[in-house]
């Protein structure tokens, strides 16, 4: 499972590339769009080919981005290559606590990593973004998931991972991964908007609702009760964020 969803992670900055293109480019016929599909096919499948090779000798493979960011950083905005590097950064950081032994230890160090990279998107969207919600959202979300930042940071120095797994490892690691499947598919599409305050709420969604979904495990096999409350209380803040995000994209598409 570690060479699988390590693989996917490297064509990463090949896929925001590709979407860069497509999102970039409007059509005018068949062929203009079909050339930039295969164009697309072309870059996945390129980068699929070298890391399936590598991932073959080096089961950790998945963590070196550099060639897929060779890649694809010709075709990045300013604005999108810090959205690459902060996707590459966060899912560096979830992994190490994602293949945690423990739920709970696996739960704060995983949304450790999550939160980070909240705080690095909403940092680029105030850099970027003019949007008046958006980058109140923005500035909401630092403060917030910031403190939160500490409290797990504080929780973990005295709560590291179990030697060996527990009965629930195996099935809390395999809820994670999907969920961060799912979330990833969804931000490279979102971030990739050419608007900065689009590509902000659209990858900030999906990485909302990733956080709510992490802290759902969390509540089916944590036992601790300060990790237990914050998991609750990531659900109920980042609900409302995300139902706010929802009628902002809705609006902004009427």
């Amino acid at each position: 499972m570690k060479i699988t969803h390590h693989s996917r992670l490297v064509v990463l900055t090949a896929s925001i590339s590709a979407a860069l293109l497509l999102s970039a480019c409007q059509p005018t016929n068949d062929k203009v769009e079909t050339a930039a599909a295969t164009e697309e096919t072309a870059a996945v499948n390129d980068t699929d080919n070298v890391n399936d090779t590598a991932a073959a000798t080096d089961p950790h493979i998945g963590h070196d981005m550099s060639a897929g960011a060779m890649a694809g950083a010709e075709h990045m905005t300013p604005m999108h290559q810090a959205y690459n590097d902060s996707m590459v950064k966060m899912h560096d950081e979830m992994m190490v606590g994602m293949e945690y032994n423990d739920p709970d230890a696996a739960f704060a160090k995983g949304m450790l990593g999550h939160h980070i990279g909240a705080v690095d998107m909403a940092e680029i969207q105030l850099k970027y973004g003019t949007d008046k919600e958006m980058r109140q959202l923005a500035q909401d979300i630092i403060a917030a998931q910031q403190a939160e930042i500490e409290q797990m940071q504080t929780w973990l120095a005295s709560h590291p991972d179990a030697a060996e797994a527990t009965p629930d490892t195996k099935a809390m690691q395999q809820a994670y991964a999907d969920g961060m499947d799912a979330m990833h598919d969804e931000m490279m599409a979102g971030i990739a908007d050419p608007n900065p305050d689009m590509a902000f709420a659209r990858g900030m969604l999906p990485h909302h609702v990733g956080a709510v979904d992490m802290a759902k495990v969390q509540l089916k096999y944590g036992k601790d009760a300060e990790m237990r409350k914050l998991a609750q209380a990531v659900i109920d803040a980042q609900q409302s964020e995300i139902e706010q995000m929802q009628n902002w994209i809705a609006k902004q598409n009427s």
